[in-house]
């Protein structure tokens, strides 16, 4: 029996804190959230990069029962499959695309079983995938070794 626990997504993870009203960042892009929720919590001015990193991509997971990923400088936050993009609060980096999987309720259904705290998912495709090589990744131990 699945638990009705949705998986969190960015736009539900980053909310303004108390007085503000509940739906005042409903015009805040997803991904653009962080940014104000950053402002919000640590009292430091950040603004959300004017554009993309060219040819830089990242890949979303599933963490906790939380859409996360990864800056290269080692941040990550919440993110979310309505908004696939991550600008780093810590380091200023643009915009870098995300890759969500292609069916993402799927995937979400597929962690569903699990308590909050044991779903996790990594796209097959990630490179870094903690420990889980990559869909087109070479076993070591199935070559043959030449004697």
């Amino acid at each position: 029996m699945a638990l009705a626990i949705p998986v969190v997504r960015a736009e539900t993870f980053y909310t303004p804190s108390h007085p503000q009203r509940p739906d005042a960042w409903a015009l805040v892009a997803p991904a653009e959230r962080v940014f104000r929720w950053y402002e919000d919590r640590v009292q430091r001015r950040v603004r959300p990069p004017d554009g993309f990193v060219i040819g830089q991509r990242a890949f979303a997971r599933i963490n906790h029962n939380r859409w996360v990923a990864d800056c290269p400088c080692g941040s990550a936050q919440v993110v979310t499959p309505a908004d696939p993009r991550i600008a780093c609060t810590e380091c200023g980096l643009g915009w870098i695309v995300l890759v969500f999987p292609e069916d993402v309720a799927a995937v979400e259904a597929s962690v569903a079983d699990e308590l909050p705290h044991l779903r996790n998912w990594w796209h097959p495709d990630d490179p870094v995938s903690w420990g889980i090589p990559p869909s087109d990744a070479v076993d070591p131990l199935a070559e043959e070794v030449s004697p």
